[in-house]
């Protein structure tokens, strides 16, 4: 096995890059010859890690029991002999990589079966990869990536820098405007609404400092716009 994983590895197919040309585009449209690395979407659990990670929240600590994240309420109400009551941790452990996550037989964890995550109901040799308006929802709106896309906004200096936090790359020109006027308009709408800001500044259990609130919820809602990203939740 160890000897079939290093052949792979060190080949030329494996190698190549995920940079497309219009000449590759061309001659292998649908790279049926590998000549570029395909892109890979994360799996359900990185996804979250990606996420808490570029953020600075992630809890890197390894072992121990399970954990378990936000979760809807009531999510739990239907399973019964006996019945069982979510309570999510309110600690560090809430911060902890997918891989720890609690896992109720028949009940998977939402934002994980959203990504395809596999129930463990039976042996899964190659998990399904789809691709539904669900999943930006969850992106959007999971408290996990609320609370991350708001300390990742409270960490950084400004939407440049979240942008090169989350994506490892500057943003080109097109991106920089679509990004500023995102800003803009979020700026002034909740310059005029404290109630929506303390809404989105309440998800999660990390507190925000007093000072310029609206404008901290302001780019929180661009962080959450590079989180919902394809290329943030794809690896090339």
């Amino acid at each position: 096995m160890k000897q079939l994983v290093r052949t792979i590895v060190l080949s030329d197919s494996y190698a190549q890059s995920s940079q497309n040309s219009p000449e590759l585009e061309e001659r292998d449209p649908y790279n049926r010859l590998l000549a570029r690395q395909r892109g890979i979407r994360l799996p359900a659990e990185l996804i979250r890690d990606n996420a808490l990670t570029v953020s600075g929240l992630l809890n890197p600590e390894i072992g121990g029991r399970s954990v378990k994240p936000y979760q809807p309420a009531g999510y739990y109400q239907h399973l019964n002999f006996p019945r069982r009551k979510y309570a999510e941790d309110l600690n560090e452990n809430q911060y902890r990589r997918g891989l720890y996550t609690h896992w109720q037989r028949t009940f998977l964890h939402p934002s994980m079966k959203a990504f395809d995550a596999p129930a463990r109901e039976e042996c899964t040799m190659v998990r399904e990869s789809s691709s539904t308006p669900l999943q930006a929802l969850v992106l959007l709106n999971d408290p996990s990536f609320v609370e991350a896309a708001k300390a990742l906004a409270a960490e950084s200096e400004d939407i440049l820098d979240m942008f090169e936090r989350a994506l490892t790359r500057r943003p080109t020109a097109a991106e920089v405007a679509v990004l500023e006027e995102l800003l803009a308009s979020e700026e002034s709408r909740f310059a005029a609404d404290a109630e929506a800001v303390g809404q989105l500044l309440g998800v999660g259990m990390k507190g925000v400092s007093a000072d310029q609130r609206s404008q901290l919820a302001a780019k929180t809602s661009v962080a959450r716009g590079i989180l919902n990203l394809q290329e943030t939740i794809t690896r090339y």
